[in-house]
């Protein structure tokens, strides 16, 4: 209520997206924000799947003329450039003054050019009923109260010493509706007077609206019927900042490098507070996956006294006990690819079977790093209320959860490039196996055919997991989308796009869960 189109509207705790939502309907920009992946999901299919009104721009051909129209000026000669900061096209309400109506000399135009089809239309009424027998008594006007023959000749004194016709009307005499017996020249005369006079006053009144001083109606903007309008597109940023990393004459990314090397000392120990309530939860709830029956279920969980490892955890591979290394990520930062790297050592030299990351953010470039050697590594992402762990009830549902990396594949078609998205990497808990789920187990997934290392941009969106995506939406747009276009929004194989300028793209995939990973590629 306190912007303009154009400003930037921030809700830092955005929910069900209904900020962002209003923000697009009403031109402003928005960054929203939530620490639930769950609402973050329904936030950005909520505005994806929604259509808004078309709104007349001020600064567009359609705006200046329908501003024009509105205020009775001649249109605006301005260049144009859709700029929304410049508003839209607002309905208002007239403030009318004596003042107002006394200067607008649009007016006097206005009668001169409709009187004469009033008096017209007069003359023609006075003439059809000039010698009718019976006299007409006056019930408004001049002569109330008098009687008008039409058959008399020469003039009678008005109540305000004007003389007129003895057997004709004045223009505010005459009667809206034809009395009994009159001849039908008459009656037709009678509505061509009314229909004329009322012309002319609706004209005059609409000059004296235009002309007057006037409030907007921000809420109230004139809208295009003919144009049914959906979100533009708009930047996804993932919960972990992006950064870009500098790499040495090898290509290698340095701090990896130096951590490789063992130059690299460990951050600041966590408290111990905090690590013992991670611990407690991760003890009792797992690590969960998409699929339940592929849950990591600990059987002991103690704590390891090592640089980067928190705790040593067993589980079962069938009959068989495997060692988990634990790694706990900042309770307020991100894991960064260094750190996950020096854990891995730390895991080999220790002899254990599997790496467990549990952090609340990753650095994008972690998800390119799933194995060291033979050991595997699962990343875990922790639900944001355990930033609360002291007062949360140990092992509450989906804590701890692990979305494995997509398996993606780019195809070369000329020129343009295709991107097909083959599954998601799964551990078995079971067996020890790394397998790829099905295409149609993921809920969603986005292309960012030109990333900048700095912003996602959704510049293509799959559905593959979504029954119809967005019915409602196409419902109300059947008949004017390309149907072929909505079918290829249950694709696991994108549609063409042109090589990216920046010589990389971004793959985000999102599970039903609502956990998200993203995948860089260079092409």
């Amino acid at each position: 209520m306190t912007t303009d189109p154009g400003d930037l509207v921030l809700d830092p705790t955005c929910g069900s997206g209904t900020t962002a939502h209003v923000a697009e309907q009403w031109g402003r920009r928005w960054i929203t924000i939530d620490t639930s992946r769950v609402a973050l999901a329904l936030a950005r299919a909520r505005i994806m799947g929604a259509k808004y009104p078309w709104y007349l721009l001020k600064d567009s051909p359609e705006g200046q003329k329908k501003e024009a129209e509105v205020t009775r000026t001649a249109p605006a000669t301005a260049p144009i450039y859709n700029d929304i900061r410049h508003g839209f096209v607002y309905q208002r309400v007239p403030h009318i003054t004596l003042k107002s109506i006394a200067n607008n000399t649009e007016i006097d135009t206005i009668w001169d050019q409709m009187q004469p089809a009033v008096e017209a239309a007069l003359s023609d009424l006075n003439a059809a009923l000039t010698g009718h027998p019976a006299p007409f008594t006056v019930e408004t006007g001049g002569r109330k109260g008098t009687e008008i023959d039409f058959t008399a000749q020469g003039q009678v004194e008005l109540p305000s010493g004007e003389m007129a016709p003895a057997g004709g009307f004045m223009e505010w005499e005459v009667p809206r509706d034809a009395p009994e017996g009159w001849p039908a020249a008459a009656t037709d005369a009678l509505a061509a007077f009314w229909a004329a006079r009322i012309a002319r006053q609706k004209e005059i009144d609409a000059s004296i609206a235009a002309k007057a001083d006037h409030e907007y109606l921000y809420d109230k903007p004139y809208e295009d019927k003919k144009r049914v309008r959906v979100a533009g597109p708009f930047t996804v940023e993932s919960l972990s900042p992006h950064r870009t990393q500098a790499v040495n004459e090898h290509g290698e990314l340095i701090d990896v490098a130096d951590a490789a090397r063992g130059k690299r000392t460990p951050g600041a120990r966590e408290t111990d507070n905090y690590r013992a309530a991670i611990l407690e939860n991760l003890r009792k709830a797992g690590v969960q996956q998409a699929d339940k029956a592929d849950k990591v279920s600990f059987t002991t969980l103690q704590p390891w006294p090592g640089d980067w490892l928190a705790a040593e955890g067993r589980y079962l591979e069938g009959e068989t006990e495997r060692r988990a290394g634990i790694l706990i990520g900042p309770e307020y930062g991100t894991l960064q690819r260094a750190d996950l790297t020096a854990a891995a050592r730390e895991a080999v030299d220790a002899g254990f079977d599997i790496l467990i990351t549990c952090a609340f953010n990753y650095d994008a470039h972690t998800a390119e790093f799933r194995k060291l050697g033979r050991l595997p590594i699962l990343q875990a992402r922790m639900n944001p209320d355990l930033h609360m762990a002291d007062d949360l009830k140990a092992g509450g549902g989906n804590l701890f959860v692990v979305f494995g990396e997509p398996d993606i594949e780019v195809r070369e078609e000329g020129d343009r490039l295709r991107v097909e998205l083959l599954g998601v990497d799964i551990f078995k808990p079971a067996t020890g196996d790394v397998v790829s789920s099905e295409p149609d187990d993921i809920a969603c997934w986005f292309i960012d055919t030109d990333y900048n290392e700095e912003s996602f941009f959704v510049r293509h969106a799959y559905f593959p997991g979504a029954d119809i995506p967005y019915k409602q939406l196409k419902t109300t747009l059947k008949g004017e989308v390309d149907e072929e276009a909505w079918d290829s929004l249950k694709r696991t194989i994108s549609r063409p796009f042109a090589r990216p300028k920046s010589g990389r793209i971004a793959v985000k995939v999102i599970n039903h869960l609502g956990d998200e990973v993203m995948k860089v590629m260079g092409v």
